[in-house]
């Protein structure tokens, strides 16, 4: 029995050392003038291989921080190691929902992400430093500015994923410190309506991006992600659109982010050629 036991572990330690790997690292952003965590989560062929990879950005939601993508999606790291492409967990600082805050200058998130953070992982990485080889994506919070980010970085990212999206948080003028970063509804609504994804669709033209969003239909942020659908619809914009049973929750995001990284690996494929 003891010999049986020493076997599994062995083997479970053997299994370990060939699954993906977590590096945490501190990004300095000039911008806030402040180290920034993020995770990094490498294939396990990494080391061995001399290609260049392809990189997905994932965002957290509110309340939520870099590590909650490699702490609490326990498949992640097999699902890097499917794939083939590197992912990176992203500080959004609790509440930031990842826009440049018009009021508050030491909240400047979109620049983080966008001009920091991005050419500090393609410096430190063997990424494919292309929109053809970029991917972004997100829940709740996260969804709106994985979409944020990509409908006004076009040059940046080639693909994008919501999942559980607050896409249009105007319904919402007292919840999740949205009104700390834009100023309160009442006296700053040019922020609000300039900064929710669902009015920034004119920005999306020629189908540039390749688009996904979902959300379960028990969630609080169903009926926004409909009307953004429908404008999508109207203005012909692509994207595959997913409801499916869920709340705004764990599991529903667990089973979510599945599809969104076959949607990403799809792309990668059709666009970008590795050796």
């Amino acid at each position: 029995m003891k010999k049986t036991i020493y076997t599994f572990f062995l083997l479970f330690i053997a299994f370990a050392v060939q699954a993906a790997k977590v590096d945490t690292l501190q990004v300095f952003s000039p911008s806030m003038q402040k180290n920034i965590k993020t995770c990094v989560v490498v294939p396990d062929n990494y080391k061995k291989s001399k290609k260049a990879f392809p990189v997905v950005y994932l965002l957290h939601g509110y309340s939520g921080n870099y590590g909650s993508w490699a702490k609490d999606f326990k498949e992640l790291g097999k699902q890097v190691d499917q794939y083939g492409f590197i992912v990176v967990g992203v500080d959004g600082n609790y509440s930031s929902w990842y826009f440049d805050s018009p009021i508050d200058p030491s909240f400047k998130y979109e620049t983080y992400v966008v001009k920091e953070l991005v050419p500090f992982i393609d410096k430190q990485y063997r990424t494919i430093a292309d929109r053809k080889a970029r991917a972004i994506s997100g829940l709740s919070m996260g969804g709106h500015g994985a979409l944020y980010l990509s409908f006004k970085h076009q040059d940046v990212f080639g693909a994008a994923g919501s999942m559980s999206g607050g896409v249009d948080f105007r319904p919402f003028p007292e919840n999740w410190d949205i009104k700390k970063r834009l100023g309160p509804i009442t006296e700053f609504p040019e922020n609000w309506n300039q900064n929710t994804v669902t009015n920034m669709l004119d920005l999306v033209k020629d189908n540039k991006l390749k688009l996904i969003i979902d959300c379960g239909v028990d969630d609080f942020f169903m009926k926004v992600n409909r009307e953004l659908h429908a404008k999508m619809l109207d203005l012909k914009i692509n994207h595959d659109y997913i409801e499916r049973p869920g709340e705004h929750n764990l599991k529903y995001w667990e089973n979510s982010l599945k599809y969104q990284l076959l949607f990403f690996y799809d792309f990668f494929n059709e666009n970008i050629k590795t050796k």
